[in-house]
């Protein structure tokens, strides 16, 4: 997905704003969706967008902190639904003193590691 969106920490940034990408994947429990083929058994992907959008038009100085209000923002409005969000922010042509394309952030909505270690989450 992308957006034009005005997050970082210069003023420059607040102020011209930049083209910010963000993908965003889920682990969630398809066994009733699969089977009855009906939407409102399912995450909308229509509102998982709204949402992404909705954060991304508020400003944060760090992607980090936008990356995990997306991931705060589906989990409020799904509470069931996923087992694991993985949501990765990036920027174009940040402002690091020198040639750098994009800068990145991933955030998870649990520690990744942890949960395939126990066995309990899908790697994303």
């Amino acid at each position: 997905m992308e957006f034009h969106a005005n997050h970082g920490c210069l003023e420059c940034e607040q102020k011209d704003g930049n083209l910010f990408i963000v993908d965003f994947k889920a682990a969630y429990w398809l066994k009733k969706p699969s089977l009855t083929d009906n939407i409102h058994d399912a995450a909308d992907y229509g509102i998982v967008f709204k949402l992404i959008r909705d954060e991304m038009a508020k400003h944060s100085d760090l992607l980090e902190h936008v990356a995990r209000r997306i991931i705060e923002a589906v989990e409020r409005k799904f509470p069931e639904a996923f087992a694991q969000i993985k949501v990765t922010v990036s920027k174009r042509n940040p402002p690091v003193g020198g040639h750098c394309d994009w800068s990145r952030i991933t955030v998870f909505s649990q520690d990744p590691v942890r949960a395939i270690k126990n066995g309990k989450i899908p790697a994303l």
